[in-house]
């Protein structure tokens, strides 16, 4: 996988070099499988696995790249976005003379699907507050808020790994899925406890969610000015969410920022194995 610049008005684009250079661009349009990652699919072109990645580019104020690629998933790395971070900030970032937009929250949006709920309020800047509730001694109920700036992304949600159950991923791996999965890429959970030494954040588990719902999210298009509140979510939910949203167009309008960088100066690439995400 590479990270190539790309001009201002492209938008964040996944390009299949293995497929003759098929550009599958990083919309709600273009959503398709959802389980345990989110995939996307245009035309003959498929990319799965896309959120780790999109929620750093979004939360790093990227908002034009190419994503190459000679393979249908994006690298999974440690389970968390900080590689991604990390190569970003290696390639350092350029600014565009084309203002960034922002999708502000005018009204409340919501969305729920029996004791599942998600909803996005008007706010001066980005927030998002997350519970989950699992049956699981570790994970009956969890929940965290945070306003997500780049610094507080890169402290304290990027780090964040997906995780998953043991009988889960054994069961994937009978139906030949999630073969490349290990301690060194998930958090996973037995019956008891977690099978790995040990956890980055006592609430990872919560913190990767936020994770995930914003590089969800960020197939809007544009990032979100307004406080994300979601319940049970997942990226089911938070896509079929995402495609409520820019339907109530009376709910939302573009603001204008030039105050950011939102390109990768030069390209990077990463090279590593891709199971199951969370």
């Amino acid at each position: 996988m590479s990270l190539r610049p790309a001009r201002a008005g492209r938008g964040i684009r996944f390009r299949r070099a293995d497929l003759g250079g098929i550009e599958i661009p990083a919309t709600v349009e273009n959503v398709d499988r959802l389980h345990y990652a989110t995939a996307l699919s245009r035309d003959a072109g498929t990319v799965e696995t896309v959120e780790h990645l999109l929620a750093a580019l979004v939360s790093l104020g990227v908002d034009n790249v190419i994503v190459e690629l000679n393979q249908p998933e994006v690298p999974i790395m440690d389970g968390s976005a900080a590689s991604f971070v990390y190569l970003v900030h290696e390639a350092g970032l350029k600014r565009l003379t084309r203002p960034r937009q922002y999708l502000k929250v005018l009204r409340p949006v919501s969305l729920t699907r029996g004791e599942k709920s998600i909803a996005l309020y008007p706010s001066d800047h980005f927030k998002v507050t997350y519970s989950i509730s699992f049956d699981h001694p570790l994970l009956r109920h969890m929940t965290h808020t945070l306003r997500v700036t780049e610094e507080s992304f890169v402290d304290e949600i990027a780090p964040a790994r997906t995780f998953g159950f043991l009988k889960e991923v054994e069961m994937l791996r009978k139906k030949g899925l999630a073969l490349g999965g290990s301690l060194d890429n998930a958090v996973v959970l037995g019956e008891t406890g977690i099978l790995n030494n040990s956890l980055r954040f006592e609430d990872e588990f919560v913190r990767h969610k936020i994770l995930d719902a914003i590089g969800d999210l960020a197939l809007l298009g544009s990032p979100v000015i307004g406080h994300l509140v979601a319940h049970r979510g997942g990226h089911e939910l938070h896509a079929a969410f995402a495609e409520k949203f820019l339907q109530e167009t009376d709910a939302w309008q573009l603001v204008e920022s030039s105050s950011v960088v939102d390109a990768v100066g030069e390209a990077v690439a990463a090279k590593v194995p891709t199971p199951l995400a969370n």
